[in-house]
């Protein structure tokens, strides 16, 4: 049995009740190994039995229990990091190559949906919003550089009138939509991609922590109650992985966000704040994002946590930042209200690679994962199958430890965040 239930969400609440998976016991083969239950690690699972592996998934809570069962859930392209510092990182051709396989996860989000069948509630659009003019102008140097060096034209400018025509806020002086984009229930999402790995002949097994791992071709897992021997593994924990691999840990740290939900709203007041149905995030270092629900509640999430989920503490604050975005909600309730861990890198780039040449990672989605964690377990079964060439874009991108070592590095990123926060501010 997994430790702990999946967090009290409005996406637990809503999603129905998954199956009850077997933990580990004895020793089981396979051809590929997965450790880790979320979008990336079931996505990853899917692909390899669509192309006749034989793959095992090591879950240790229950399927969706982290990042992608409680986050944001905003789909995006691009990653965390910026074209234009990929492009310092690993040059222009590669940032480019980058930039086209993002567009492509956003398209496959609707793809696996729609092919699978699964209950996503994907909706399209998403505005990019400027809450001071040096923002503004942000977005338009943006705009610019998507257009006319990626050729990229599913987005366009938005000035304040119309942004305050689709958002009932006073806060934005412009944004860029792009209509590509959107979002949906992450839970529903990562739980239709482990039932369609399972039809496909993929064994998940919940409850079940990977230990450790030695040896290569075959790879031996160990977990509390059994083993798994592999010819490859997949390492797809990200910050709830834990020791298993401890070259892998230094290079993210987790960063803890808040999400509440209100009460439902009614159909005529929800979809007065948003007329639109986009997906929301400003510009901000320490940014808000939000959404309407399928259910009509709005979803507003942002800040950061490093003292832990107590619910009422995050409903306060985040319900805080709420009314300053929509004063009129306040006399809403806020009926769920939840957090989770994401992995940053310290250059804001997803981080995939090899350990050694059976033993492949994904990790350090940095917040940016619910598309990118999708076409990331397709680039994996990619290489595996023997076609690495996008796969290895990603695994060129360089990634540095974070400084301090494991006692001060989290109170240097505190610093850090204080002096972005700052920066929001002037």
């Amino acid at each position: 049995m997994a430790d702990r239930p999946l967090a009290r969400t409005s996406y637990s609440a809503t999603a129905d009740p998954a199956p009850k998976r077997a933990v580990l016991a004895g020793t089981h083969h396979c051809a590929v190994c997965v450790i880790g239950g979320g979008i990336a690690g079931t996505s990853a699972a899917l692909h390899l039995a669509e192309r006749g592996f034989d793959v095992i998934v090591l879950e240790a809570q229950q399927i969706g229990w982290g990042a992608s069962g409680r986050s944001g859930a905003q789909v995006l392209p691009g990653v965390a990091a910026t074209q234009e510092a990929l492009e310092k990182l690993i040059g222009v051709d590669d940032a480019h190559k980058v930039w086209d396989v993002s567009v492509a996860g956003v398209q496959l989000v609707r793809e696996l949906i729609a092919r699978h069948g699964i209950d996503g509630e994907f909706a399209a659009g998403h505005m990019l919003t400027a809450v001071k003019a040096r923002h503004d102008v942000q977005l338009r140097a943006y705009l610019e550089e998507l257009q006319r060096r990626y050729a990229y034209h599913g987005i366009r400018y938005m000035p304040a009138a119309e942004v305050r025509s689709i958002l009932a806020s006073t806060r934005y002086r412009g944004a860029l939509y792009d209509s590509n984009a959107g979002h949906l229930h992450p839970l529903k999402y990562t739980l239709g991609l482990a039932s369609a790995a399972e039809r496909a002949g993929v064994r998940i097994f919940e409850g079940t922590r990977a230990v450790d791992f030695a040896g290569r071709g075959p790879v031996r897992v160990r977990t509390a109650g059994g083993e798994v021997r592999c010819r490859q593994l997949v390492l797809c924990g990200d910050v709830y992985l834990g020791p298993v691999a401890p070259p892998l840990q230094g290079r993210i740290m987790a960063v803890g966000t808040c999400i509440v939900a209100t009460e439902p709203l009614g159909a005529a007041r929800a979809q007065a704040l948003i007329t639109n149905n986009a997906a929301v995030a400003d510009t901000n270092w320490v940014l808000d994002y939000f959404r309407r629900s399928a259910d009509q509640r709005l979803l507003f999430g942002g800040r950061i946590s490093y003292a832990g989920f107590d619910p009422d503490r995050i409903a306060a604050a985040t319900r805080a930042r709420m009314i300053r975005v929509f004063p009129q909600l306040q006399d809403v309730k806020v009926q769920f209200a939840w957090g989770g861990h994401v992995a940053i890198t310290r250059n804001r780039a997803p981080d995939f690679g090899r350990l050694n040449p059976d033993v492949y990672y994904l990790q350090g989605f940095s917040g940016h994962g619910i598309a990118l964690a999708g076409m990331a377990g397709k680039l994996v079964s990619e290489a595996i199958a023997g076609q690495a060439e996008r796969f290895d874009v990603f695994a060129r991108i360089p990634h540095r430890a974070f400084p301090g070592g494991a006692a001060l590095r989290r109170p240097a990123l505190v610093l850090a965040m204080l002096y972005y926060r700052l920066k929001d501010l002037l």
